[in-house]
């Protein structure tokens, strides 16, 4: 479609680009030759669209999908207001300003947010498919299960992903003091640092769990946002907080870095039966970190 658009805007344009002036391309039976600058620059930005058209196309072939997921969104320009979700709240959460805790971003888009919990599973195929296909996601690593192969992490915030704090030792938060708790995000914001180079914004606490404690732990530790989920996808199936099981712009979907030991299939089945829902349905997947 973009494709086609793109030519049309060729098409209704390069008359304009053909009259006066030093660019004038004098009309002539057959194809017309592309000489003035405003008219290449035109077929070279078609003839872009059309490669990465076709790149997108080969890639859902090669991996299966049903249709071709929509291109990510460019990020917007006014950023939404970031909002805990109401019944969220732990006490005295605006009067301490701590971290928001949300489930969606709030944005008219269609557009869905893939995040990866944990680290367990490394594997290859999976940063190959998401390469290919260009879909945008967000890491959120413990550092238990990390630190067996950081070479992988690396290599997936080489393309563009944002790694993210999920805890040292992912433990069940609410049942630590608030010192233990702060040892556990502090001492993952460390060692992101020393591994990746930078210290995350966001975190997201393990099973979803927190109290006032987690959120006081995690602004002392430089955290500014605390994204939990709408939905899970798995390799065989989607669960939904909502009773409704229905897919909102902005929602945030959890998935998790797991293969065949622990789910009915791998990390690709997984992508795929994501993309061929939201795709479905007409949903883009954009960059969480682009909307905050």
């Amino acid at each position: 479609m973009r494709v086609g658009l793109a030519l049309l805007a060729l098409a209704a344009l390069a008359p304009g680009c053909a009259q006066g002036g030093s660019d004038q391309v004098t009309p002539a039976g057959g194809q017309q030759p592309l000489d003035a600058p405003p008219a290449r620059a035109l077929d070279s930005y078609a003839s872009k669209l059309g490669a990465a058209h076709a790149a997108r196309v080969a890639a859902a072939h090669r991996w299966g999908l049903k249709d071709i997921p929509p291109a990510a969104p460019p990020a917007p320009e006014a950023k939404p207001k970031i909002r805990t979700r109401e019944g969220f709240e732990v006490p005295g959460h605006r009067e301490s300003d701590l971290p928001p805790v949300f489930t969606r971003i709030p944005t008219r888009d269609k557009v869905v947010f893939l995040t990866i919990d944990d680290g367990a599973e490394k594997d290859r195929a999976f940063l190959r498919m998401m390469s290919d296909l260009d879909v945008p996601y967000s890491a959120f690593l413990s550092g238990y299960l990390v630190k067996d192969n950081p070479r992988y992490f690396r290599k997936m915030q080489a393309r563009g992903v944002v790694l993210n704090n999920h805890t040292l030792h992912h433990p069940y938060l609410p049942g630590l003091s608030y010192r233990a708790q702060k040892r556990e995000i502090c001492g993952m914001q460390r060692y992101m640092e020393k591994r990746f180079g930078k210290r995350p914004r966001l975190f997201r606490p393990p099973y979803g769990s927190y109290n006032r404690a987690t959120l006081r732990a995690a602004k002392a530790c430089g955290i500014a946002y605390v994204p939990l989920w709408n939905e899970e996808v798995f390799a065989d199936r989607w669960e939904y907080r909502e009773a409704d099981r229905e897919l909102r712009p902005g929602d945030i979907v959890l998935t998790h870095f797991r293969g065949p030991g622990q789910w009915k299939g791998t990390m690709p089945d997984m992508v795929r039966r994501f993309l061929n829902k939201v795709t479905a349905e007409g949903y883009a997947v954009g960059r969480l970190e682009d909307y905050l």
